[in-house]
């Protein structure tokens, strides 16, 4: 092998070439997470908010996404896109996120994996070197836990791997689980030859987050691994807006879809006592869900509106697919009140928005601020950064 190749290939044993990167010197940051909705994206965007304070040289990639939209005519990742609109990385999106598992994907990789495999690492590396391109650092998101990929031979423990990555793994508030789960997910990196350099405990309750932070410390320490930080629970990052709402139910609107995105659903309330007794809960963050008959709710909310003499309540759900009376839809179209009719019961309608997994979204700016902060006030920055300079001494 000529020395022109000598940064493209190593081979780690008889049977396999490990297909690297060209980039040597940009410093890899892998986030992954003990299962699904740890917090992994909200890590990445407040860590990449974070080293932008220190460096405007910071990177993102998302080697292999599961959630995608189509942008240019590519399938690209969600979080990318998400990452994107909020930094304006200047990245090439596709470089962003190089691999989209489809639904056919996994099929298609076990009908030919000895061809596919080494063209994915191929895209994915090619993908990583353009996306760390002058810049000091990378994030990595990855895509779960440390096996999540392997029936594609792209787990997380893989592609950090190939990526030569340092780990930080998110895990839920808690102590006893989170540690466990840790325990094992370092064992899969650490199978790969992936170092671990810290944990961060997300979505702790605040008034356990002294208590968390301790016993974690001090567990996590036994094992070899830093505990970067707990992050509390932020009640506003799990509330979602009307927009995903109405999405999630398969509602039609009525009215005052001007204000989707921008409020926020608080607290789910089945109307269905009399309407005097609802008074007292139409309330900013309060969503009603009521049949689509129950005209005396719709009145008393107008009234309030017109009292207040501005919008109060926080939307509607009319339920059974039953429509207001067309005087009373006019005098609904007279406020802002957010109106949406659903074709299913008000408990099928309420059960699924409670249940609801709340992703922030290109258009929550309200979230963002918020976000950045997180990492800012709760995790140690310093210990992440500490982590490569031996690399470079």
């Amino acid at each position: 092998m000529s020395s022109a190749n000598e940064n493209l290939f190593t081979e780690p044993c008889d049977t396999e070439v490990l297909i690297v990167p060209r980039n040597k010197n940009t410093k890899r940051i892998f986030i992954a997470a003990t299962r699904m909705n740890d917090g992994k994206t909200t890590t990445s965007l407040a860590l990449f908010s974070a080293l932008r304070s220190v460096t405007q040289d910071v990177g993102f990639i998302k080697p292999v996404g599961q959630r995608f939209v189509e942008v240019e005519g590519h399938q690209i990742d969600e979080d990318s896109v998400l990452l994107n609109r909020i930094f304006d990385v200047k990245t090439p999106m596709k470089a962003m996120s190089p691999i989209a598992i489809h639904p056919t994907f996994t099929r298609e990789f076990l009908d030919s994996p000895g061809k596919t495999h080494p063209e994915l690492i191929n895209q994915m590396c090619r993908a990583f070197d353009r996306a760390a391109f002058n810049n000091e650092y990378i994030i990595i998101e990855g895509t779960g836990h440390a096996g999540v990929g392997s029936v594609f031979n792209l787990s997380n423990a893989d592609v950090a791997r190939h990526l030569n990555a340092k780990v930080i793994i998110v895990a839920r508030g808690g102590i006893g689980r989170p540690i466990d789960e840790i325990a094992m997910n370092k064992a899969l990196f650490a199978e790969a030859g992936v170092e671990v350099i810290g944990a961060i405990i997300n979505k702790v309750e605040p008034h356990k987050l002294e208590m968390v932070d301790k016993y974690c410390r001090i567990a996590l320490e036994r094992m070899g691994i830093s505990l970067l930080g707990c992050i509390p629970v932020e009640k506003k990052l799990t509330q979602p807006n009307l927009h995903q709402v109405v999405e999630e139910i398969n509602g039609t609107w009525l009215n005052g879809e001007k204000y989707a995105a921008s409020t926020r659903i608080d607290k789910v309330m089945i109307g269905a006592m009399a309407a005097r007794g609802i008074v007292d809960y139409l309330l900013p963050g309060v969503l009603v869900v009521t049949a689509g008959d129950r005209e005396d709710i719709m009145l008393a909310a107008i009234a309030a509106e017109g009292v207040a003499g501005k919008r109060i309540i926080s939307g509607i759900i009319l339920t059974r697919d039953t429509h207001p009376h067309p005087k009373l839809m006019d005098m609904i179209a007279k406020t802002d009140i957010p109106v949406v009719v659903s074709s299913e019961e008000s408990y099928v309608v309420a059960s699924k928005i409670n249940n609801m997994t709340v992703k922030t979204q290109p258009s929550d700016a309200d979230k963002i601020p918020i976000i950045k902060d997180l990492i800012t006030k709760n995790i140690d920055l310093d210990v992440i950064r500490a982590a490569f300079r031996a690399d470079n001494s």
